[in-house]
């Protein structure tokens, strides 16, 4: 990629990676999930944190994959959609079970704050990527030289902010327990005025305890 130093993994995991989530994804989430590699691994290099260019390509590729239209009928988390579905593609090539764990919990995790920043450097730089490519987290860390790099590799539609909104959405508007505890319900409060938050204090004052 011209410009910034950073090389996108070209092995054949890599390479049949990429297909699948182009065959799957639509544009908006590929190049997200594109960047989002991008600016983890840029992170990366800055903090020089250990990581694997390939395993993080690999979550990367996968971290969104939950919400496309396959897991319309899914009460998973789309985050456990998406690293179900890296784990399977990684058994299928034979890729160990502690490489497996990283990948898993990097998809999994790269919604819940305050924990991936503690954990292996793949789980840490998915979550960075994800927030600075969708909220702007860390925009200050990157040089316009590197901003411009990624964006002219990998376009950021005009109109992002409301689409991914909108994907997101979408992919969880049929699952709405999913997003209890996180905060993926502002996606459904915002896209649905109709929509009820659960609140815990609520569940624990009229739990069986409390009425027993």
């Amino acid at each position: 990629m011209a410009n910034i130093d950073i090389t996108l993994p070209d092995s054949q995991l890599a390479r049949e990676a990429t297909q699948l989530i182009r065959d799957t994804e639509s544009p908006l989430l590929f190049a997200h999930s594109a960047r989002v590699y991008c600016w983890g691994a840029l992170i990366g290099r800055q903090k020089g944190l250990k990581f694997d260019p390939e395993l993080l390509y690999v979550a990367s590729m996968f971290h969104d994959i939950g919400l496309t239209s396959a897991y319309r009928n899914s009460q998973l988390r789309f985050e456990v959609d998406g690293a179900n579905a890296a784990r399977d593609f990684l058994r299928s090539h034979g890729i160990g079970e502690a490489e497996v764990d990283k990948v898993w919990n990097a998809i999994a995790l790269h919604t819940t704050p305050g924990i991936p920043e503690h954990m292996h450097g793949e789980i840490a730089l998915v979550q960075a990527g994800a927030g600075m490519d969708v909220a702007g987290r860390g925009f200050e860390q990157f040089s316009d030289e590197q901003r411009t790099s990624v964006i002219a590799a990998y376009p950021r539609e005009p109109d992002f902010a409301h689409q991914m909104i909108d994907t997101f959405y979408q992919g969880m508007k049929h699952r709405p327990g999913s997003t209890f505890g996180t905060f993926n319900d502002d996606f459904l409060a915002y896209k649905d005025p109709k929509f009820e938050r659960t609140n815990l204090c609520s569940v624990i004052l009229c739990s069986h305890w409390e009425r027993h």
